[in-house]
């Protein structure tokens, strides 16, 4: 067959397969994306790569049940809905169906290994037994009030003082990133990086977290997925980046496994008395691997360390926006501390209502993950009657369910953290409890994050800690900014603001 004929071929086939897909074919959902033969929807997915969130967002509004389907060349039909009545299938009703996949777990496999945030079944399940029991525990508490208590009042605090004299602008942002990384490595490692003190030497560790993040995260967002896999198998570019600092991570880690079970020892033998309560020494004492341990530890660093200083970056622009609630918060702070020199204790955080409400309805409009995926196992109906295939990917959408007026009413979009506030006859204000699956920012059924007390405990502390000592207003008056997803929903170019020294 000659090259003419070949071609002619092809495009016979191809023209069959348009008739096929126009004549007999289901057609694809109303409410969905634009899709063409073969390719799918990957035009529209690439014209909106860079606003993919609120794309997402405007397609679930547009569909009746909150839920589209999107296939498209190089990645597998999926299902992306907003619907409660599906998330809560999803996440609890139909969970032994819909694990995190390989798919997913492949994505984030060089960072966290078989960590409990990126692994299924029964390892799964062992570790979250592991993790529950270790959560619950009255020490493990007692040891985040006392590394928030050393972190904000010991160096937070002192740094916005020194902002504050020298009257320059500061990014909310980047201080959040490095007082919760110095916290859950305080927690999680029994270690202290000192990331908050810029006078101290960066440390590769920090670095290489980040580098590996940010590798993890765009791999999700590949168009086609293909595209990584092959960089990794030839270790160029951004995959070798990748393997460099997953590298340094586990030696860092690996580092401080080993002597810490050199600390146990000398305890063990009565040498030296070393008492400690984080999560790694804990780990240790229960005999697990090595290697579990150190995709324990990086499990947990990663996720402690980039979601609550995501909500208190978008709590503190909120709350700039609105002077009324700001007022409302600090009435409710100063009242709560005023017996205590303005010092905060655990017992006065359960106290403090308002600014709880105020951390939901920041993480209800701007949640730290704004989309999760789950792979499902086989066949299935969605409640509202979407048909779920083998190995779709389902994504319920935290960003796209806080902006759905169906859930939240005609103010969807509004800052208004009153919603989450309920008034007994003769009693005070006390916080609604929202179902989970209309609010799923902490997941919700069987995974729903065990670390969700320890969340608020720290953002509270600190929102109440900074609010109580200082006026913030934005230096760039700016409109909403730029929301970055990547491991975490982060404000594009932080958030720049001025201090000024509260005098109550």
């Amino acid at each position: 067959m000659d090259l003419f004929s070949a071609i002619l071929s092809l495009l016979s086939l191809y023209l069959l397969f348009l008739i096929i897909s126009h004549f007999i074919l289901p057609p694809p959902p109303p409410h969905g994306p634009k899709t063409h033969p073969v390719i799918g929807s990957l035009i529209p997915f690439y014209e909106n790569r860079h606003r993919l969130l609120d794309w997402y967002t405007s397609l679930l509004a547009s569909s009746p049940t909150q839920t589209f389907v999107i296939g498209r060349l190089g990645a597998r039909r999926t299902v992306v809905t907003a619907n409660p009545k599906n998330i809560e299938h999803i996440l609890k009703t139909n969970f032994p169906n819909y694990p995190k996949g390989k798919p997913f777990t492949d994505i984030l496999g060089d960072l966290l290994g078989r960590g409990i945030f990126n692994s299924d079944g029964d390892l799964w399940l062992a570790q979250r037994k592991l993790a529950s029991h270790e959560f619950t525990a009255r020490s493990l508490r007692d040891l985040l009030v006392s590394a928030l208590d050393s972190e904000a009042d010991g160096r937070l605090v002192p740094v916005l003082t020194s902002v504050c004299s020298e009257r320059r602008a500061v990014d909310l942002q980047d201080l959040f990133r490095r007082f919760a990384f110095d916290v859950i490595c305080n927690i999680s490692l029994g270690t202290d990086p000192g990331f908050l003190d810029v006078s101290l030497p960066e440390l590769p560790f920090v670095n290489a977290f980040d580098a590996a993040s940010m590798v993890s995260a765009r791999r999700g967002a590949e168009p086609v997925s293909a595209v990584w896999r092959v960089k990794r198998a030839l270790g160029i570019g951004s995959e070798r980046q990748l393997e460099e600092a997953v590298g340094s991570i586990h030696e860092y880690v690996n580092d401080i496994i080993k002597r810490r079970k050199e600390e146990i020892n000398v305890k063990a033998a009565g040498e030296k008395e070393v008492g400690r309560n984080d999560l790694l020494s804990r780990l240790i004492a229960g005999g697990n691997s090595d290697e579990a341990i150190r995709d324990m530890v990086i499990s947990f660093v990663m996720a402690g360390r980039d979601t609550s200083s995501a909500a208190l970056t978008w709590f503190f622009w909120s709350v700039s926006c609105h002077p009324d609630v700001e007022a409302e918060l600090l009435t409710e702070i100063m009242q709560v501390t005023r017996s205590k020199e303005r010092r905060v204790d655990y017992e006065s955080l359960r106290e403090m209502k308002y600014l709880e409400a105020c951390l939901c309805e920041t993480m209800r409009l701007f949640p730290p993950v704004v989309w999760d995926s789950k792979h499902a196992d086989n066949d299935d109906v969605l409640p509202d009657g979407t048909r779920v295939r083998k190995g779709d990917r389902v994504t319920y959408f935290p960003y796209g369910m806080g902006r759905m007026e169906s859930i939240w009413g005609k103010d969807c979009m509004e800052f208004r953290p009153g919603r989450w506030m309920s008034v007994e006859e003769g009693e005070g204000k006390e916080l609604l409890r929202v179902s989970p699956y209309k609010y799923p920012v902490f997941q919700a059924g069987p995974r729903v994050c065990l670390g969700k007390d320890m969340a608020f405990v720290q953002m509270k502390y600190v929102a109440a800690a900074v609010l109580s000592r200082f006026e913030i207003r934005r230096a760039d008056q700016q409109s909403t900014p730029v929301l970055v997803p990547l491991l975490t929903a982060h404000m594009a170019g932080g958030l720049k603001v001025v201090l000024a020294e509260r005098r109550i």
